[in-house]
């Protein structure tokens, strides 16, 4: 074999050892990086008229007992149950609430966004809900579910976090239907099956959301147990798009289910709300879920006891939901995130 025949030989050898390691190389180099998880902390029914602004006029902060949780979320939200005004006037309701404009800055310490569209934000009327709309637009303080009419009522309001663009909706389907926007009136989004389904798809196409996140005021009080117009509706919400539905109203937690593999929390119950009858409605779930591109990767709650003036202590050593992609069904919280 002469030298030319020699170096060939080699050159072959040689190839036949690069070649897998170049392979291997290409593999790494296309590998896609690991989804990014975002995680979203949502708190109950929060009613900041009574003791609980009595506290906060006093310096006080009623989601104090929380404060280290919220702050380790990615977003964070509340349903804030009344309207935060100072004009209107009581509506023909047994229970009507109002929180003075001085709750807002503590709203803003813990959470990114409140949400609107619940049956005591219209207590006031339209003067004081559109005066609501106004303080939370000039504090920085987000809001969904609510507007000076039915299209800003009805349109997500978007996170992008982490490179995921996540669309969150508020809707309102319990009595009075008059608290809703109208095309010149502000208000609220009142639960349409037909409109839900199309704000939804129109959250991905529209607005580009990565994820789609409905939040209910729903369902019948003191129920422990999601009645059928919530489940119709929330499978209704999860093959329209829907990412994860979350509830709230009925004053106590409910079951929660999956459809398609997407999680369904019908009830979180409860967070700060002095008007209580009885032990059920003074326990609710502060939720949180952690989202990658693929939906809700994790599932967990911490419960939230709630006293006789409505202000909830985080309890650290009480059972509740938690589950994990992949789980067939719904396990106790063993390791709190």
């Amino acid at each position: 074999m002469n030298a030319q025949q020699t170096l060939a030989a080699w050159l072959c050898a040689l190839s036949l050892f690069v070649a897998p390691l170049a392979q291997a190389a290409g593999a790494l180099r296309t590998k896609p990086a690991p989804s990014p998880t975002v995680s979203l902390v949502f708190a109950g029914d929060s009613v900041l008229d009574a003791d609980a602004g009595e506290l906060i006029a006093q310096g006080g902060d009623p989601f104090a007992s929380f404060a280290s949780y919220f702050a380790d979320a990615d977003i964070r939200i509340t349903n804030i149950e009344c309207v935060v005004a100072t004009q209107g006037s009581a509506g023909d309701k047994m229970f009507t609430f109002r929180a003075h404009p001085r709750v807002i800055p503590v709203l803003q310490r813990h959470f990114d966004a409140v949400t609107l569209a619940n049956n005591h934000s219209g207590d006031f009327g339209p003067e004081a809900f559109a005066e609501m709309l106004n303080l939370l637009q000039n504090a920085g303080l987000a809001q969904v579910g609510g507007g000076m009419n039915l299209r800003q009522a009805h349109a997500p309001l978007v996170f992008e976090r982490k490179g995921l663009r996540i669309a969150v909706l508020s809707y309102n389907e319990f009595q009075p239907r008059s608290f809703e926007a109208n095309h010149n009136l502000p208000g609220t989004a009142w639960s349409e099956d037909e409109r839900v389904v199309a704000d939804i798809r129109a959250a991905r196409r529209v607005h580009r959301a990565d994820l789609v996140i409905p939040i209910m005021h729903w369902g019948w009080e003191n129920e422990p147990v999601a009645n059928a117009r919530q489940r119709q509706l929330a499978r209704r919400m999860v093959r329209a798009g829907a990412d994860a539905v979350i509830g709230g109203h009925p004053h106590v937690t409910q079951d929660i289910a999956h459809y398609r593999g997407k999680p369904i929390v019908y009830s979180v119950g409860n967070f700060i709300m002095k008007e209580t009858d009885n032990a059920n409605q003074r326990i609710g779930w502060v939720l949180r879920l952690d989202l990658d591109r693929r939906g809700v990767a994790a599932l967990s709650t911490r419960v939230a006891r709630i006293d006789m003036v409505g202000i909830p202590t985080l309890d650290v050593a009480a059972p509740s939901p938690c589950w994990r992609r992949g789980d067939n069904q719904v396990g106790s919280c063993t390791e709190k995130p």
